[in-house]
């Protein structure tokens, strides 16, 4: 489609040489001598691109830009003037101009102004394609082979990169090849998962990734012992993804000292893996050793309600003596709350923030309508969870402690998947609800379809009676019961759900933060 160029420019005679040449590249370019005939034609016209002139008589260039923005804040507009003066391309500068020419300009000075602000996006997906279509074969390659837990970290950081990217363009079909290589990466992954995992808690495997249970005692404690004070953010259910469009915001403040991708236990649920996390416990020995603190899937009731007292009961396991305060965001008030007493916590060896939010807005991507279409896929989940974090009282309160120079450890207990292909299961009526894993007695399903273990023991979780075994799904599976089954799956495909086996799951961030 050809671009509609508006000049505005009282000397525009002078300029006729260069509106033939735009007009020969293909440019359809209109002309006018003055600020307030300019804004007419916008109002009537739609254009792509304003030339306009920093000193016209009448209306000046930065008084017509000021009006155009107010109406259409997002129609380029390039500045020309004869002046370099500094105090008028301040003025312009912060008026959102999109780019700035001083005369005279030369062709190939306003084709390349005309590049950068029209074709960029264009110019930009087209790079990004190519850039993915030279490495889609690498990745398949490597994705073929025999990996260890490092490997595939490698593999999952290329792939969140290149979703992120692509995301961007405008090249659909190279969208839907990548989100076929996801999927034949997190088919593998599961069979690697399925392989390993077992051997990984029995201490059969020569190497084993950094799991829930050994976070705290291998990454926190170190980072703790060594600074003057800490404040570990718990962010519930942060995918990397996420986590990636979110590092851009904190490191106008906090250089990252270290990131890193940890696995976490099965089920990637919060009961098991953040209860793990706070307690320094696979949830079997947690069971057996604080039945206290250990809620059954068939009790009612919150199943997170003590890991302010695991966290201590970890802590005096370790010998590490050190006094910390918990803190619990469940909602927006509740942020408020926290951000208004902040001071009161300023200089303390260990703060403990546990912020559910992303938690919440993943189970309410199910209930409501309008975080549904806010959250249809991947691209919008990340946009979603970035424009929620720079308005958040958790920003606001991350910005105080950076102004205190007080260091963060930011991490999460489990990611999130958007499933999209239902599993059958059968159980009684005592099975759990999660659609990601089931635990109960004489469950009925495909093998084929899910990671089962039928010891619980096996890999350390809790047996609430001799026959319940645990299965859990697969890539973006969800399990969903014969009774109603069309209603079921159609209300819950294309939901972000947790507990299950996948690359989004298992494979999360771990961050310290310094401030700058």
């Amino acid at each position: 489609m050809t671009a509609k160029i508006l000049w505005a420019d009282d000397e525009i005679d002078l300029l006729k040489p260069h509106v033939i040449f735009l007009k020969g590249k293909g440019y359809d370019v209109s002309t006018t001598t003055s600020g307030s005939e300019a804004l007419d034609m916008i109002e009537d016209n739609s254009y792509d691109i304003i030339f306009l002139d920093e000193n016209m008589p009448g209306l000046t260039g930065v008084e017509t830009l000021e009006r155009i923005k107010s109406k259409y804040p997002g129609l380029p507009v390039v500045m020309i003037t004869k002046s370099e003066e500094e105090a008028i391309m301040n003025e312009a500068i912060g008026s959102n101009i999109s780019d700035y020419l001083i005369k005279p300009v030369n062709p190939n000075q306003i084709l390349l102004a005309l590049k950068k602000n029209l074709d960029n996006r264009k110019l930009v997906s087209e790079k990004t394609s190519m850039a993915y279509q030279q490495q889609f074969r690498q990745i398949g390659m490597s994705i073929s082979l025999s990996l260890d837990f490092d490997e595939w970290i490698d593999i999952y950081k290329q792939l969140v990169y290149w979703e992120t990217e692509l995301s961007k363009s405008q090249d659909e079909s190279m969208r839907e090849i990548f989100l076929m290589q996801k999927a034949e990466a997190n088919n593998v992954f599961c069979r690697y998962i399925k392989n390993h995992y077992v051997d990984w808690l029995q201490g059969k495997s020569e190497t084993k990734p950094l799991l829930s249970h050994t976070l705290f005692r291998e990454r926190c404690l170190p980072i703790i012992k060594e600074e003057n004070g800490t404040f570990l953010i718990l962010i519930d259910n942060l995918r990397y993804d996420q986590w990636k469009v979110i590092k851009p915001k904190l490191e106008e403040l906090y250089r990252v000292a270290r990131e890193e991708v940890y696995c976490s236990i099965l089920p990637t649920a919060t009961q098991y893996a953040r209860n793990a996390f706070f307690a320094g416990l696979m949830p079997g020995e947690l069971q057996k050793r604080f039945p206290q603190y250990w809620t059954r899937e068939s009790d009612e009731g919150t199943r997170n309600q003590f890991e302010s007292e695991l966290l201590a009961e970890q802590i005096k396991r370790l010998g590490a003596n050190i006094p910390f305060h918990y803190h619990k965001i469940l909602n927006l008030t509740a942020g408020k709350k926290m951000l208004g007493s902040l001071s009161d916590y300023f200089g303390k060896k260990l703060n403990v923030l546990v912020y559910n939010f992303v938690d919440m807005l993943s189970h309410s991507r199910t209930e409501m309508e309008v975080i549904k279409e806010l959250a249809e896929n991947e691209a919008a989940y990340r946009s979603l969870t970035q424009s929620w974090f720079e308005h958040s009282p958790l920003w606001e309160i991350i910005r105080q402690l950076a102004q205190k120079k007080i260091p963060i450890i930011l991490t999460t207990d489990h990611g999130s998947i958007r499933v999209q292909h239902p599993t059958k299961v059968v159980g009684d009526k005592n099975t759990n609800t999660n659609l990601r894993y089931k635990t109960g007695r004489n469950l009925q399903y495909d093998s084929g379809e899910v990671f089962e273990v039928k010891n619980p023991g096996d890999i350390y979780l809790p047996k609430d009676n001799v026959s319940a075994n645990f299965i859990f799904a697969l890539e973006n599976r969800f399990f969903a019961y014969p009774n109603n089954y069309n209603y079921y799956v159609n209300y819950y495909r294309n939901t972000f759900q947790h507990g299950g086996v996948s690359m989004d799951e298992m494979l999360i961030p771990f961050v310290h933060l310094k401030a700058k």
